[in-house]
């Protein structure tokens, strides 16, 4: 008798699959842009401040800290130090306008998730950036009951997913992906050998621009939203 094979185990991204992220950050960068318009142009202040934020990912890692903390280090450079406290103290806001804005959802996602974990795959969380801001967000969110576990982690790459691949005993064969961006989301599990579903957002941090992919017929897919998910699934699962 042949075993039955194990269900397949879905991974989500969380920030722009599951709930709006990157439009804040958005919103905060033309703040940003216009509190030093006086100073410099709009393209001279976001390449500048881009560079900033690669050259401290090392140090502060993702999300609306290490932006605040970039964007600080960004205006008091190209103003030469001229800046006024109360300059910085609207670009402080800008970091707190983001880490106090409430959760929102992407259509149809508590719906999918319901049907995915009641069909009976295992579902996971991996989503990367500011440990605390991520638990208040997962909190907020009111989704955490779907989830056979939830890891936040510091980068998104191939060393990490092979490692939460191992600690919950899942075959690279039978775990499918999902996520907006192609560079954390996408990639690094195609080259373990799992599949991979791609639901592009409207706005995409630089960062995580990929110009191509690594060889992976048949195991990679790209979604309108994440409402196809549930029929791209059950013809994998079969």
């Amino acid at each position: 008798m042949t075993a039955a094979r194990p269900p397949l185990a879905l991974g989500f991204d969380a920030d722009d699959t599951l709930w709006h992220n990157e439009t804040l950050f958005a919103a905060a960068h033309d703040k940003f842009f216009a509190l030093l318009a006086a100073q410099h142009d709009a393209p001279t202040v976001e390449r500048t401040l881009f560079a900033t934020e690669m050259r401290n990912l090392p140090l502060y890692g993702y999300g609306a800290k290490g932006f605040t903390l970039s964007a600080l280090e960004t205006a008091i450079t190209l103003t030469a130090g001229r800046i006024s406290a109360t300059e910085l103290s609207a670009i402080l806001e800008l970091g707190r306008e983001i880490l106090a804005h409430p959760v929102e959802l992407l259509e149809g996602v508590p719906a999918v998730l319901t049907g995915l974990a009641a069909a009976g795959h295992p579902l996971l969380l991996i989503t990367k950036g500011d440990l605390l801001h991520q638990e208040r967000k997962i909190a907020a969110s009111g989704l955490a009951q779907h989830f056979l576990a939830i890891e936040v982690v510091s980068e998104k790459d191939d060393a990490t997913y092979a490692r939460l691949l191992r600690r919950h005993g899942l075959a690279a064969d039978r775990f499918l992906m999902i996520g907006n961006s192609l560079k954390s989301d996408i990639a690094p599990l195609l080259r373990l050998g799992a599949c991979a579903a791609h639901i592009p957002y409207p706005l995409t941090w630089a960062h995580e621009h990929l110009d191509s992919l690594p060889p992976a017929e048949g195991r990679f897919f790209t979604l309108k939203n994440l409402r196809d998910l549930p029929a791209l699934v059950a013809r994998l699962s079969t």
